[in-house]
């Protein structure tokens, strides 16, 4: 959530930076508005109390002296109900201005470019050689259904589109991935959590997602008061909600595997087969909590985890800074790592790397004390490190041999127990 105080005080310079995210110019106006009328109404309330307590200390006098106080009586009934009307126009305008704010992009950092869509993002540099082939490269679906580890066929007929099975050799790759990422972030200091996978209204919309996309997530109960997790980052940044963190911790880093649940909404006609745009998937997700002045350097590490992943698997990929029209809702500055799918001839994004500043940490009320003892809002960070599927994709596509089969990348082979993934018997043969 925005600051108000920074609305209230650079409307025109909030207006015009949040114009690139595509906020109307009237929607600044009209919370101006109302933070005018409310503290407006807050010093006539103060005066009318003033006012209230000192027909009070009259009353008090007059029945001392035992006078009439009848109409001194009836006057502060009227300023107690005046009194009480303009609460309820405060409290009104208290929650009018909240539900405008909560669907306020964040404020976007000046460094990053501006444009309206992804054609505007800056690509910052390129890790590794793109493998030339000397044979037409398969998607890895493809692969994954002539190889016997991957059936969307059955995925779909039990759970719909966009589901999968990982057979045998699938699950165990699968598996040695996510493994691999866990040991790597623990040895840069990340804390791993296994988190819940349910989560409350309100830890969802203390990292950004509701109220603005509640219909890309999966809301579960009687009243739809939970929700499943899209992202591990919503259990580990809310782990502090309304709490505040002892200064000399921070930097706090920690990382969780998750599934992660997208109802994925606005993809329709998009990135159909395979394993690039599920419902359902696994991440491992890290998140960091910091010192305004440390979280831009805390997000220069993460994004170097990230690229330190796709290197020791020998994955192709670039590094890009998000445009403001591209970047999501909560950020304020998000780096992308794309890997480079043979398949497709293409970067696709792997990991999404973002300093929210305190953006998460105000709708949280996640603080921390100064060294003068003041509170302050923290820096929240998240990232993808990284989508396990699209690793898996991306490791079949680039690895694939000419005979069909897929060589494992050495860093693997100890979690994977072999070098190369060959054609699986069925699933009734597998389990004999």
């Amino acid at each position: 959530m925005i600051d108000i105080k920074l609305i209230r005080t650079q409307p025109d310079l909030a207006s015009k930076q949040l114009a690139t995210r595509g906020v109307e110019p009237g929607v600044i106006e009209a919370i101006v508005a109302d933070d005018s009328q409310r503290r407006a109404l807050l010093v006539k309330v103060e005066q009318l109390k003033a006012d209230r307590n000192k027909v009070s200390e009259e009353i008090g006098l007059k029945k001392r002296n035992k006078e009439d106080a009848t109409d001194t009586i009836a006057k502060m009934q009227a300023v107690a109900a005046e009194i009480k009307s303009l609460d309820e126009e405060v409290k009104a305008l208290d929650t009018s201005l909240h539900n405008r704010l909560l669907h306020l992009p964040n404020i976007p950092n000046p460094t990053i470019p501006v444009g309206p869509d992804e054609a505007a993002n800056r690509e910052e540099r390129k890790w590794g050689a793109i493998r030339q082939f000397d044979f037409k490269p398969k998607a890895h679906f493809e692969l994954g259904e002539d190889l016997g580890i991957l059936d969307f066929e059955r995925g779909a007929k039990v759970s719909g589109a966009r589901f999968v099975y990982y057979i045998g050799q699938g699950a165990r790759l699968e598996r040695a991935v996510y493994n691999f990422m866990l040991d790597e972030h623990q040895k840069e200091g990340y804390v791993e959590v296994i988190p819940p996978y349910l989560v409350k209204d309100a830890a969802m919309v203390g990292t950004g997602q509701y109220p603005k996309f509640e219909n890309d997530a999966y809301r579960v109960g009687a009243h739809d008061e939970m929700t499943l997790i899209p992202t591990a980052e919503v259990p580990l940044t809310n782990y502090y909600r309304e709490e505040v963190i002892d200064a000399d911790e921070l930097p706090i880093s920690v990382t969780a595997l998750t599934p992660a649940f997208r109802q994925e909404a606005g993809a329709a006609g998009r990135d159909t087969r395979g394993l690039i745009r599920m419902h359902q998937f696994n991440k491992v997700e890290m998140v960091k909590f910091a010192k305004p002045d440390q979280s831009y350097v805390e997000l220069d590490k993460m994004v170097a985890n990230a690229e330190s992943l796709l290197q020791k698997l020998g994955l192709p990929y670039h590094v890009i800074t998000l445009s403001t029209g591209d970047m999501g809702f909560s950020a304020a500055k998000t780096n992308d790592l794309e890997v480079w799918l043979p398949a497709q001839d293409a970067y696709r994004e792997i990991s999404s790397v973002s300093n929210t500043e305190s953006f998460q940490a105000r709708r949280a009320r996640i603080q921390y004390r100064d060294e003068e003892g003041n509170l302050q809002f923290v820096h929240t960070l998240n990232g993808s490190g990284l989508a396990v599927g699209r690793t898996v994709a991306a490791i079949l596509e680039n690895y694939q041999n000419a005979d069909g089969t897929v060589t494992i990348p050495d860093v693997l082979v100890p979690y994977f127990g072999a070098d190369k993934i060959v054609p699986e018997a069925n699933l009734s043969n597998i389990m004999k």
